[in-house]
């Protein structure tokens, strides 16, 4: 009789990535105006069944950056603040894996799959989502739980926020994350 596996895979680790007050003060139209709650609705989610939950935080090497240590803007957006038993890492780049032992952290908790929420989509997120497939993580992207801004493309159009975010959500979907809505992962 063939033996079986009785290990459990764990759960997916929640990333939250770039949740802090300083993004709050960006003048700038915006997408998924409910992200914040959904955000909220997954931690809640991920914290009450004691899943793994890591914190991101961009911290600026450029000191006059709303997101330069000591400022007010590089801290966590209080309901969304990581309790004393989340991990927390820090990163000055776009990829949260770059110099931060994010990679290290999952794999000594024998962490395989991600579920990635945060700002800001074409940014953080898309360059964090790409590096932990590459990584050969198991990767999801929660669009409605991501948001970013509007701005202007390589030729000078203007993008509408959505526009962004949808294209780094294409950027990323099938090549290198399952990218879904949140309630799929609350239901």
């Amino acid at each position: 009789m063939p033996q079986q596996n009785s290990r459990v895979p764990p759960p997916s680790a929640l990333l939250i990535i770039d949740m802090q007050q300083g993004i709050r003060d960006l003048d700038r139209p915006r997408n998924n105006p409910q992200a914040e709650t959904r955000i909220a609705a997954l931690l809640a989610h991920w914290r009450a069944r004691n899943w793994p939950r890591v914190h991101i935080r961009h911290v600026s090497r450029a000191p006059d950056s709303v997101f330069a240590p000591g400022q007010a803007g590089a801290l966590f957006q209080p309901e969304l603040a990581p309790r004393p038993d989340e991990a927390v890492f820090e990163k000055n780049v776009t990829d949260a894996f770059t110099h931060s032992g994010l990679e290290r952290w999952l794999h000594v908790r024998g962490i395989g799959q991600l579920v990635i929420v945060g700002v800001a989509s074409e940014n953080s997120v898309e360059a964090t989502a790409r590096s932990a497939s590459n990584l050969g993580f198991i990767t999801r992207v929660v669009a409605d739980a991501c948001y970013t801004f509007a701005k202007l493309d390589y030729g000078g159009r203007p993008r509408s926020a959505e526009e962004v975010h949808d294209m780094a959500m294409a950027n990323l979907q099938a090549e290198y994350a399952e990218v879904v809505a949140s309630t799929a992962l609350l239901d």
